[in-house]
């Protein structure tokens, strides 16, 4: 009696994962586009510019682009392999090498983009709130040497569940590695919990130092309101740059914040990756709905990180040269109607009152 109902399950699971292959296809070309153009754009103004705070920002952002790209490299192909040859993980990496770098992959390439938009955050809050002490400190040098750090110690903690702190499994659907969820052992909890605490902790301190950015923006950019060139130059980078951060921070909440949420909620509730891999190999009896409630939203917010690979490049760069000017001109043009506007009713009153006065003289 389980036989057919067996084989009708695994025929549904093959058809689906056939039909779910076109979304990491699509991801990774779409990531390595935007990736790539950034990082065209950013060397060709990196050469550009002499200023050395400009090359520093533009080195961050080259940095990000570039671990976007090899993460979505590294990871996308294993991942649309695992789709296409329809098989369990198990019997594609019996040895579990392969998911182990898998899950070094996902742990680096996901933390690195996490630091560097903090750095970035730091650095933009230090060039505006203290430009002196910016201006004699922060220097190209001193910023590659931070990002090597940066990396140098994400690829540490990524590796230590190679030396047994924490453990990388494959994961439900059976097509990707990443860090084990729920695990009982001291070791495996340890890890789980301080990636997901770090990753909050790095998002609070972004969104803390964008904050400080915009308000110091907004004050200078008050003090030096008026009617020159300079000032309206200074208005409309203000404008450009608050809409940018605000972008980055909407695009880093929005792809990281579930799923390291989601993290600390499997590690409470005590489901575990062995948890989803047997609710799906289990056929009869079904599966409890609220583990698979879990797996599924764990899948979700696994693919909205995802999507911050492919966000990036266009929110610290490519969407500022093409849509924030475009959006900075519609809004200037609302703000010149409705001065216009303002100042026919303010006309037309003058108008009535003075026909109302006239009106007075003559009777």
């Amino acid at each position: 009696m389980l036989e057919p109902n067996k084989t009708l399950r695994e025929n549904n699971v093959s058809k689906s994962g056939k039909f779910s292959v076109g979304l990491p296809i699509t991801m990774m070309i779409t990531g390595m586009v935007g990736n790539s153009l950034a990082l065209m754009l950013v060397y060709r103004s990196y050469r550009k510019k002499e200023n050395n705070r400009k090359k520093s920002f533009l080195f961050c952002i080259g940095s990000l682009a570039l671990t976007d790209l090899f993460g979505q490299l590294l990871t996308s192909p294993i991942v649309i392999y695992a789709y296409l040859a329809d098989k369990k993980w198990e019997t594609m990496d019996p040895s579990k090498i392969l998911c182990a770098f898998f899950g070094v992959c996902m742990t680096t390439f996901g933390l690195c983009p996490l630091f560097l938009a903090s750095a970035m955050a730091i650095e933009r809050s230090l060039a505006i709130t203290s430009p002196h002490w910016y201006s004699i400190h922060m220097k190209t040098s001193l910023t590659k040497q931070i990002l090597v750090v940066i990396l140098c110690l994400v690829l540490i903690f990524a590796l230590l569940p190679i030396a047994g702190v924490g453990q990388y499994t494959h994961q439900w659907p059976g097509t990707w590695c990443f860090i084990s969820i729920g695990d009982r052992e001291d070791p495996g909890m340890f890890f789980a919990i301080t990636f997901a605490v770090l990753g909050i902790f790095l998002l609070l301190v972004t969104f803390s130092c964008n904050v400080v950015t915009i308000r110091g923006l907004i004050i200078r950019c008050k003090t030096k309101s008026g009617t020159s060139h300079s000032a309206k130059q200074w208005e409309r980078l203000t404008t450009e740059t608050v809409i940018q951060l605000l972008g980055i921070m909407c695009v880093l909440l929005i792809c990281w914040a579930p799923l390291l949420v989601q993290m600390l909620r499997m590690i409470t509730t005590k489901i575990s990756s062995d948890d989803c891999n047997s609710a799906k190999e289990s056929f009869s009896p079904s599966p409890s709905p609220d583990i698979q409630l879990e797996c599924k939203l764990f899948l979700f917010t696994i693919h909205l990180a995802s999507l911050n690979q492919i966000l990036d490049p266009w929110v610290y760069l490519l969407l500022r040269e093409i849509l924030l000017r475009k959006f900075c001109q519609v809004a200037s043009a609302v703000s010149k109607c409705s001065i216009e506007e303002n100042k026919e009713t303010q006309s037309e009153g003058q108008r009535e009152t003075e026909m109302d006065r006239d009106a007075l003289n003559k009777q």
